[in-house]
């Protein structure tokens, strides 16, 4: 007898229907799964047995057959063990084939009939919403997850018996329907988790640059010695970060979920990711890939913030990584079997010594490394690399007046506040495109949205033609200039914001050449 239940693979952040097809036909017992199947699918049968006699059900002796079509795209995962025990069900007739045939359905079996979570649920749920597909059943730990997908009906179950008796002809019953939820009531405060900036002594310039790159999306290098507060300046720019529209938690959250990353008490991403890689992770752990093509450090950081702390410390070939989603926003990540593509637009936060002792600059203290040594350290950061990032702040040794000043600093409730409302006016700029932020426009945006006025335009051409610099580095300091113009509430660029842009340009020319 032949039966079919549908289910759905991933491709990258992509879903595609999988129809699992089972035969069992008279011969000697046996169990085969076709279809492009990996190891653990392979394995699903010894699970499938198990779980289906466990729930005291009765388990087909004869030949088994089970096809995962289309044959010709990879399946991976343990999320098909209920889907192929279903079917196993519906061909020996312990179901009836016509009332789950609109149902799409996945979950890992436990030998004993629990259905445990599995991963990749939200970006699986959209997919099949948008190819029509309205009924699902889930394993229960799922269920807060595809709690935030509405125009669906998802049911979740704890084990395989709950399922059989929800199809039972005679006094069924019922699986339980999950509720919608609301994303924003789940919105949590973020100043309770992070470092309010108001404890952060002295650095105006710093606190400065990280407003304008939370406010308009824009990458930022901090160079100082060591000590002068750059990884915890960096550690509360995750309190000053605009919130998480929902459209933008849902692509976060597919992310994170094909990861495997997901919490599963929350359901969604709530806050803005902040990742920060060790300087020892490979560039597969950065951009992703891997036998299972996952996502990178640069993926899980998208729609949020990714840092490294002593940026000249990672490998060179791990930087230069960095080169394509900076300027894309987005990674492709090509391997023999199959070519995925992940979302990365994330705000690139570093920081570096100058130098390897880390006092070449600095104005209190003598530096102890030679011209080879400091030109050795700082030529691990390429050109092209510095010119794709937009801010480069000075960050110097506090004084010792300034960090005993008692006098109250401004929180990071005030700065994300004035980040908010600058936000909110690049919504209405950008509104029917894909973008959220200057940062993000391409040169036929930037032209029409960055107005200058006379007298900034005459000094955007002086800073050009004196400091060298490229086609790139003039249309991030227009991003830039826009940023802080939507800081100051001005409809066009004046004067004073175009000279505090080219500021944050000129520490690559003191430092490299």
């Amino acid at each position: 007898m032949l039966a079919k239940v549908l289910s759905y693979g991933l491709n990258g952040l992509n879903g595609f229907l999988v129809e699992i097809e089972a035969d069992i036909s008279a011969g000697l017992s046996k169990f085969d799964i076709v279809g492009l199947a990996d190891t653990a699918i392979k394995e699903s049968k010894d699970r499938v047995k198990s779980a289906i006699k466990n729930s005291k059900l009765n388990y087909p002796i004869d030949a088994i057959t089970i096809n995962l079509a289309p044959a010709d795209k990879k399946k991976e995962g343990p999320l098909y063990d209920l889907p192929i025990a279903m079917a196993l069900l519906c061909a020996s007739g312990v179901i009836d084939q016509a009332v789950i045939k609109d149902t799409v359905m996945f979950g890992e079996l436990s030998l004993d009939g629990t259905i445990k979570k599995v991963n990749g649920v939200l970006p699986m749920l959209i997919s099949a919403r948008e190819c029509g597909y309205k009924k699902f059943i889930l394993p229960n730990e799922n269920a807060l997850e595809a709690s935030f997908i509405d125009g669906i009906e998802v049911k979740v179950a704890d084990n395989l018996m709950q399922i059989v008796e929800s199809f039972a002809l005679e006094n069924p019953t019922p699986l339980k329907q999950i509720q919608i939820s609301d994303f924003f009531s789940n919105q949590k405060s973020r100043f309770k988790e992070v470092i309010d900036l108001k404890n952060v002594k002295g650095q105006a310039q710093a606190k400065r640059a990280l407003e304008i790159a939370a406010a308009g999306g824009h990458n930022v290098l901090m160079i100082g010695p060591p000590g002068s507060g750059k990884t915890l300046l960096a550690k509360c720019f995750a309190g000053i970060l605009p919130d998480l529209t929902f459209d933008e938690a849902l692509e976060v959250t597919k992310i994170h979920s094909i990861a495997g990353y997901l919490d599963g008490e929350k359901g969604i991403i709530t806050n803005r990711p902040f990742r920060t890689p060790h300087h020892t992770a490979t560039t597969v752990a950065l951009a992703g890939g891997g036998k299972d093509s996952k996502p990178g450090e640069i993926s899980l950081a998208h729609n949020g913030v990714l840092f490294l702390d002593e940026l000249p410390e990672y490998k060179r070939e791990f930087i230069e990584v960095l080169r394509q989603p900076l300027e894309d926003g987005q990674v492709t990540v090509s391997r023999a079997k199959q070519t995925v593509t992940y979302p990365a637009s994330f705000i690139l936060v570093a920081s570096m010594n100058p130098c390897p002792c880390g006092n070449y600059g600095s104005k209190t203290q003598t530096c102890r490394c030679t011209p080879q040594q400091i030109h050795k350290y700082l030529s691990k950061l390429s050109g092209p690399i510095m010119d794709r990032i937009d801010l480069h702040v000075e960050v110097d040794s506090i004084s010792y007046d300034d960090l005993e000043n008692t006098t109250e600093q401004e929180g990071s409730l005030e700065v994300q506040q004035r980040v908010n409302n600058a936000r909110q006016i690049q919504t209405k700029r950008f509104k029917n495109t894909n973008i959220h932020c200057n940062a993000k426009m391409n040169v036929v945006q930037t032209k029409a949205n960055c107005v200058l006025e006379p007298e900034a335009q005459q000094l955007l051409k002086m800073a050009f033609e004196r400091l060298k610099l490229s086609a790139r580095a003039h249309d991030r300091i227009l991003k830039v200039a826009r940023t802080i113009a939507d800081l100051a509430n001005s409809q066009t660029i004046q004067v004073n914001h175009i000279a505090e842009a080219i500021n944050y340009r000129s520490l690559d020319r003191k430092y490299w050449i």
